[in-house]
């Protein structure tokens, strides 16, 4: 049983350390704060309402386990709910990020009992805890609003890890506990990934709310968070510019241009159709042929030709029901490449009739390029193949490529949207929903993204495809197969 003199020092530490949780970080554990960490503590310690908006990786995490355990150390029976974007979010990155600083003190570790939902004082586990909580992905807002309620206490903290995208109505709920009990805070973090929810409202809209801290990985910044590779960073704005989204999210800790934005405009692609190019501009390059295969109901099969920067009329079919449509697509593929020289045939193996006509260009000697849009991303940057071939389109067209005049493009290219998942990863609207939105597959968008499935190489010369002024003319059909005769 601890002596009278054991337990004075144990009060007169837990007194030292209710008003600096500097020092209980550094006394319990061992670790010295940076200077932002050191900040977002102190905040912690005078404010009701604490922010963190962060670049990828310096330590956020750590920094709400921390204010978690001092709370919970220094608040005699304090109530705290946790949670995260996802259960699995909440389970790899807080939880578990609670537990390993507990590991860490053996003063914490004799006063508090981790659980994989629950870490609560050993002399009244029902009164004095940390739970985790978590929301139905598809639950309505009433039942995301019901993830932190019911609970009670003279102190009580509400932490939100990867608030960026966690529903609104979880946030109310948390602010709502402020106007009750003796001490009551709201703490969240995450990665400025949205222009609207819990994150930007408390960095932007309520900021005169909010303590803010902003923590950036940019290399020229002097208050940087050095755990941050500085080289990485410089490799990042280096490769793809200090405006690039992406860039903005994760480097910088900023907010990018839009959260959830078309990758094209109308004017962008009308630009694109007014484009005409020379020869040389284009002619160097390998010549595609992008096939998005028909799945189902009204959509279409399209064969979308390019080389370069220049693009041609494309190919639609329409299948009737019963009919031998992989014959006809693989027949239709072959019918291009005669008529045009393709040297690459890229084509969507996601579904439909794509099996059955790839099998019949293989069993003639053709090598065509099958692509899963469900694939993940060759660029760590992309959440799978369709995103990063629709970004790599889009660059294109917003650096020169020349689109046909077909006037279901401008609306096919400028009505899929974008945004980021948890990760930080580039995330394409659900072609369902783009479908929904737009009233008909996006078909020659996609065909024209399955261009992008492979890095830009050389091909044969191309044959003339000159107007007078020696400009290439898009109203030429790169597919006519007239003039091979009945296929």
């Amino acid at each position: 049983m601890a002596s009278e003199q054991q337990v004075d020092a144990s009060r007169a530490k837990l007194l030292h350390w209710k008003d600096d949780p500097v020092a209980f970080v550094r006394e319990n554990f061992g670790a010295q704060p940076d200077a932002w960490q050191a900040d977002a503590l102190m905040a912690a310690a005078v404010r009701n309402r604490v922010v963190l908006k962060a670049a990828k990786g310096p330590g956020k995490t750590c920094v709400l386990a921390w204010i978690i355990l001092w709370f919970l150390c220094t608040r005699p029976y304090s109530k705290i709910a946790a949670t995260s974007i996802t259960g699995d979010n909440l389970r790899d990155n807080l939880w578990a990020e609670l537990a390993k600083w507990l590991g860490r003190s053996s003063f914490l570790k004799a006063k508090f009992k981790w659980t994989k939902t629950k870490l609560e004082c050993r002399e009244a586990p029902e009164t004095w805890f940390v739970t985790a909580r978590t929301w139905p992905q598809t639950a309505d807002s009433n039942r995301q609003a019901d993830t932190l309620a019911g609970l009670h206490a003279d102190h009580i903290m509400f932490v939100l890890d990867e608030s960026a995208a966690i529903p609104q109505a979880v946030m109310t709920t948390a602010e709502a506990v402020l106007a009750s009990g003796i001490e009551s805070k709201v703490i969240q973090a995450g990665n400025p990934t949205n222009l609207d929810g819990p994150l930007y409202r408390a960095c932007v809209t309520d900021k005169h709310l909010w303590h803010v801290t902003n923590i950036t990985g940019d290399p020229d910044g002097p208050k940087r968070s050095s755990r941050i590779d500085i080289q990485w960073a410089r490799d990042q704005i280096k490769s793809y510019g200090r405006e690039n989204p992406w860039v903005k999210v994760n480097v910088l800790g900023e907010w990018p241009q839009a959260s959830l934005n078309s990758l094209l405009g109308p004017q962008d692609v009308e630009d694109a159709q007014r484009r005409h190019l020379t020869p040389d501009k284009f002619q160097w390059a390998q010549k595609r042929l992008g096939v998005d295969v028909a799945r189902y109901g009204d959509d279409r099969t399209v064969i979308f030709p390019r080389q370069g920067l220049a693009s041609f009329r494309p190919r639609v079919m329409r299948h009737a029901r019963d009919s031998a449509a992989s014959v006809d697509i693989a027949n239709a593929i072959m019918a291009a490449k005669r008529a045009w020289g393709s040297e690459a045939e890229m084509i969507d193996a996601t579904g439909g009739w794509a099996a059955g006509a790839t099998d019949i260009l293989r069993s003639m000697g053709e090598s065509p390029l099958d692509i899963q849009f469900a694939a993940p991303g060759h660029d760590s940057r992309y959440h799978n193949r369709r995103a990063e071939m629709w970004f790599a389109m889009a660059n294109w067209v917003k650096t020169g490529g020349a689109l046909p005049p077909v006037p279901e493009l401008v609306a096919e290219l400028s009505t899929p949207t974008y945004t980021f998942q948890k990760n930080g990863k580039f995330l394409l609207e659900d072609k369902d929903h783009i479908k929904e939105r737009l009233g008909r597959s996006p078909d020659l968008a996609d065909a024209l993204a399955l261009t992008f499935g492979m890095p830009e190489q050389p091909g044969r010369e191309m044959a003339s495809t000159q107007r007078p002024d020696n400009e290439v003319e898009h109203e030429w059909d790169a597919l006519d197969t007239s003039h091979l005769g009945d296929e």
